[in-house]
């Protein structure tokens, strides 16, 4: 992306405070982007935990999306919903915009996953403009920014774990998100597998046998079939997760690497999935893999 691009900020999932809203639209606005806020991105329905109505956010996702001047589409926050759109939406539109950046976490797991699987596109893990974490009353927290600015710009750095699970090094497309949104998409058409990939994972506000729960899952579900490596990112209010951790994912044989900032929590790193990625365990990091095409741009 450039100064002077247009992107568009949408509510796919939950309802948005307004006041966080438009600071998050000031300080996109900041980086030199043009700012446009879905028609639908302040609706409340009797579902007081949705956006709105169903149709009205896919409405507005579909057309930020298909909107040949907009660059970027933002989700303003997490919570619940996304995964209602997934039926709603016009994949072969969708297909015919084009390729460019859908920017969420969390809840929006269930688009990252599903734009992949229907798109091809890479996706771009990493904080929301209707979060505290950007839009809180003393601005946005600073490394989080940055490393928001920095991916958004093409220059996004590696991401630093703190503790290796299993070690070795491991080359894959990144991709996952939140982990009990992605056990959700079991039996869906958007099912997830990381054959040939690096599995991201982070939550927050479960229980470690609730983690096992969901990790038993996906690995009976055939996800984990042929991954390569696994990122493991923030655990927020999960206890000690690391245990159950270690004991469900150390038997896939790869490389896990784990205490990466990205996810909930703060600082929020900012991650591209759809992308090749390299987990090294010596210098306990995930980088993205420049090609060449991208260089010589």
């Amino acid at each position: 992306m450039r100064p002077g691009d247009t992107v568009a900020v949408v509510s796919p999932s939950g309802p948005p405070n307004a006041v966080q809203l438009r600071r998050g639209v000031e300080h996109l606005e900041g980086l030199g982007l043009k700012v446009v806020v879905g028609a639908h991105a302040l609706d409340r329905q009797p579902l007081d935990y949705l956006a709105g109505a169903d149709a009205a956010r896919a409405a507005d996702l579909q057309s930020a999306w298909c909107d040949p001047s907009v660059s970027a589409v933002f989700c303003c926050r997490g919570g619940y919903g996304a995964a209602r759109l997934l039926d709603l939406l016009d994949w072969n539109a969708l297909r015919a915009a084009g390729p460019k950046v859908l920017i969420g976490s969390s809840d929006i797991t269930a688009l990252h996953n599903a734009f992949a699987a229907e798109l091809g596109v890479p996706t771009l893990h990493g904080p929301m403009p209707a979060c505290d974490i950007l839009a809180g009353e003393k601005g946005p927290e600073p490394r989080t920014w940055q490393s928001l600015r920095a991916a958004l710009f093409g220059e996004a750095e590696p991401v630093q774990g703190d503790r290796v699970l299993v070690a070795g090094r491991a080359e894959g497309v990144v991709s996952g998100g939140n982990l009990s949104l992605l056990a959700s998409m079991c039996g869906t058409r958007w099912q997830p597998s990381f054959a040939g990939r690096i599995a991201f994972l982070e939550d927050i506000g479960e229980e470690p046998y609730r983690i096992d729960r969901m990790l038993t899952q996906l690995l009976q579900a055939g996800a984990f079939d042929g991954v390569r490596g696994i990122a493991l990112g923030s655990w927020v209010d999960c206890g000690d997760p690391f245990t159950v951790l270690e004991d469900r994912l150390a038997g896939l044989g790869v490389p896990v690497l784990a205490g990466l900032p990205v996810g909930h929590g703060s600082p929020q790193m900012s991650m591209w999935l759809g992308r090749l990625g390299v987990i090294d365990t010596e210098s306990c990091s995930l980088a993205a893999i420049v090609s060449s095409g991208e260089q010589a741009r």
